[in-house]
């Protein structure tokens, strides 16, 4: 009789985390639908490192292209991740005349 009320609900899901990604596109798998990118450091998250990245969304996959230059959000929930919300991404202004060495 004790024991009814010692059941265990699961623990509440937590909710999903976005962060920004920058990188290069290396490879694409079509079947599997994953990107290989080289990516900058993603804050909060991960160092820069080259990896796969699943991509649930077909049409955000078929935005891509190897070489291309992206800025995508990587949506994270428990151990799931994934590309989504792709762009092309800006481009990195020129410095600044007069800021370079000895100036």
């Amino acid at each position: 009789m004790l024991l009814g009320g010692c059941v265990r609900k699961p623990a509440p899901k937590e909710p999903s985390k976005e962060y920004i990604m920058r990188g290069e596109v290396k490879a694409l798998d079509p079947k599997e639908r994953l990107a290989t990118v080289a990516h900058e450091k993603i804050e909060g998250w991960m160092e820069a490192m080259t990896m796969e990245y699943p991509i649930k969304d077909q049409n955000e996959f078929a935005k891509l292209k190897v070489g291309d230059k992206i800025e995508a959000k990587i949506v994270v929930s428990d151990l799931d991740y994934w590309i989504a919300e792709v762009k092309e991404a800006p481009a990195t202004p020129p410095a600044a005349p007069g800021n370079g060495p000895g100036k």
